[in-house]
């Protein structure tokens, strides 16, 4: 094991590029931090030391960083891809390491960053690695993404209940997913422990549906009954009323063409906060 300093600018600036990729793509938002969260739940159960949990953490903030060269075309396509369209997505772990290979905390998060889509047995991309080949953090990570993508809503589909995301991560035990690891993944699901993440885009922010397009629109922190929110997608302007412990989003006539993505800020500075300064990292 070696002994890692953890420069908080360099943290920051990473954190930032990544919540920025993830902003281009309005269906995903949340989805880092979600990962990021699922993976740590795992982590914790599995009794990795508090560094381990950290790297993880990290590597499920960072995983889609190669996304950044997926054209706008296809990440904001509104129907399933088509095969050479998929075969262009799938390079999104190979750009990610090439483009992070300068970093100074590029080895910190390498294996969840290329490993992340291989799968249990071979049949993954980009390499088709098998087994224990894949490392731990990466399998980690592969379950929490699944899980997310399968409870999260597309343009071309709804997002499916928890339980039934649970059953087909069981299901893949032992072909797509670690064997072992999809048990206690699903186990935490089944508790329940698993919940407070689904549908939001940081810690105490609920993801909304916009009328038009679905749950894009996250809310910031510090909301109100009232206020209006801009939706990434259709670039909408929308009123929020609360309705019990959610909210509805009501169109308020007005577009704002000049919405752009930015970085969620929130999402970096809460990450921040729990960063240590240096991380003893698995050899």
């Amino acid at each position: 094991m070696k002994i890692t300093l953890i420069d908080e600018p360099l943290l920051k600036s990473v954190l930032t590029l990544a919540t920025l990729i993830e902003a281009r793509d309005a269906y995903t938002g949340g989805h880092t931090w979600r990962v990021s969260q699922y993976a740590v739940k795992l982590a914790q159960h599995i009794n990795l030391s508090q560094d381990e949990v950290f790297l993880v953490a990290l590597g499920g903030m960072v995983h889609d960083l190669g996304k950044i060269a997926i054209p706008d075309a296809i990440l904001n396509k509104p129907e399933k891809l088509s095969e050479e369209e998929y075969t262009k997505m799938k390079q999104h772990p190979v750009v990610g390491v090439s483009s992070m290979a300068d970093h100074p905390l590029f080895a910190l998060v390498r294996p969840m960053i290329e490993e992340h889509h291989e799968r249990h047995d071979g049949k993954g991309y980009p390499y088709g690695k098998t087994g224990d080949q894949t490392h731990l953090h990466a399998r980690i990570i592969a379950l929490a993404d699944a899980f997310d993508a399968m409870t999260s809503s597309r343009p071309y589909r709804k997002g499916m209940p928890a339980q039934k995301a649970l059953s087909i991560l069981l299901e893949g035990a032992g072909t797509q997913f670690d064997p072992e690891l999809a048990t206690h993944f699903v186990g935490l699901g089944q508790k329940g422990a698993l919940d407070h993440i689904l549908g939001h885009s940081a810690e105490g922010r609920l993801l909304v549906t916009c009328p038009a397009c679905g749950p894009t629109l996250a809310l910031p922190r510090k909301h109100e009954d009232g206020d209006v929110l801009c939706c990434p997608n259709c670039t909408g302007k929308y009123r929020l009323h609360r309705k019990g412990d959610h909210y509805e989003a009501e169109f308020t006539g007005v577009l704002d063409p000049g919405m752009t993505a930015r970085p969620d800020i929130e999402q970096v500075q809460d990450f921040l906060k729990e960063a240590p300064s240096a991380v003893w990292v698995p050899g």
